[in-house]
């Protein structure tokens, strides 16, 4: 999905953790949120796997001062095909459905870079 803020940045659905979620909850209500689909309708998967990155300055202002980092928690969504989704106009501007290859050579995140080739692992493919 290409974001609303920053055209030409591309990137899976993500999120925060509100009060009293678990990573797994957020996951799910931002799936909701950001494509219109409900997560747990599907083949949804904790991969118990997290990255931690530095929060590029330029979003910051989201986040308590003074913190820089975050910790992003992997999920993965198999879905029976490429089904129509529903973006969220504040949030991104337009998805298309591509393989995972390209899709990690379109993403502007390591952490979605690094998401993407688990997700070939899983299914015994390589980058």
């Amino acid at each position: 999905m290409e974001r609303a803020d920053k055209p030409g940045y591309w990137q899976s659905v993500t999120g925060s953790i509100e009060l009293g979620e678990t990573p797994e909850q957020a996951a799910v209500r931002e799936v909701k949120e950001e494509t219109g689909l409900d997560a747990l309708a599907y083949n949804f998967q904790d991969w118990h796997a997290s990255n931690v990155y530095e929060i590029y300055p330029h979003w910051r202002y989201r986040y308590a001062a003074g913190v820089t980092e975050n910790i992003e928690h992997l999920f993965g969504l198999m879905l029976p095909s490429a089904l129509p989704i529903t973006l969220a106009p504040d949030e991104h501007t337009q998805y298309v459905w591509v393989d995972w290859r390209e899709a990690a050579q379109r993403v502007f995140s390591w952490t979605n870079v690094d998401a993407l080739k688990r997700l070939g692992e899983r299914h015994g493919l390589n980058l």
